[in-house]
């Protein structure tokens, strides 16, 4: 029974020589889209986001790398109202951030089986960006013969604004093979300050603690196998 037991240890965690080579290489990333549409409210928020990543393994299972990509945020609105007798009033609007995404990190891999590991990130999310903020106003007047329509539009930048925090994030990794793996993160730890570049503007601070089910993210990743 002894045997046995010991046997079962081995196949399960006793590889612990697959391990992650000094000076491997691997390509991944992350491409976001949601959107968020209030039929109520006729409001409607859309969010894409491109963040190609680089790790490099500086020793044995231990990387280091950097993401840098896009985000674009939008959110938008359209309502109709009959302010006076014969008279239409339609308003819309659009509120656009677009950001750079500056993310260095360092990861370590713990080795539970030949193909599967356990890992840890440190990153340092940074976000660099600006925006700009659209509307008009069309007025139906038919109160009068034909029908009057006048149309006033807006379009102004907003101030540039900066995002910094801190995050550490657990996950697993498995290799399909030597060249491709599928990776996952469950939930994050960290902080992050937001803040407008402008006269007497304060931070927005958010803190993030906690393991969360339903935010499990699922990845690919290239390795540059050695």
């Amino acid at each position: 029974m002894k045997k046995l037991l010991v046997a079962s240890a081995v196949a399960l965690f006793g590889l612990s020589n697959a391990q992650i080579a000094k000076g491997t290489v691997y390509l991944s990333g992350q491409a976001n889209f949601s959107q968020v549409s209030d039929n109520n409210t006729d409001e409607k928020t859309t969010e894409v986001a491109i963040v190609p990543t680089v790790g490099y393994f500086v020793n044995t299972n231990l990387a280091v790398g950097l993401g840098v990509g896009y985000k674009h945020d939008k959110a938008s609105f359209e309502t109709t109202t009959t302010p006076l007798p014969n008279i239409t009033l339609t308003q819309e609007g659009k509120n656009i951030d677009n950001s750079i995404i500056v993310e260095p990190f360092v990861r370590k891999y713990w080795t539970i089986g030949e193909k599967l590991y356990i890992f840890g990130q440190l990153s340092v999310p940074m976000e660099f960006g600006s925006g700009k903020v659209e509307g008009s106003s069309t007025v139906v007047d038919n109160n009068v013969t034909p029908a009057t329509t006048t149309t006033t539009s807006l379009s102004e930048d907003k101030a540039k604004f900066n995002s910094f925090g801190v995050t550490v994030k657990p996950g697993l990794d498995y290799f399909l093979n030597k060249n491709w793996t599928i990776e996952a993160t469950i939930g994050e730890f960290g902080y992050n300050t937001r803040k407008y570049d402008i006269d007497g503007a304060k931070s927005v601070d958010n803190f993030n603690f906690g393991l969360n089910l339903s935010s499990v993210t699922i990845g690919v990743k290239y390795v540059f196998a050695k």
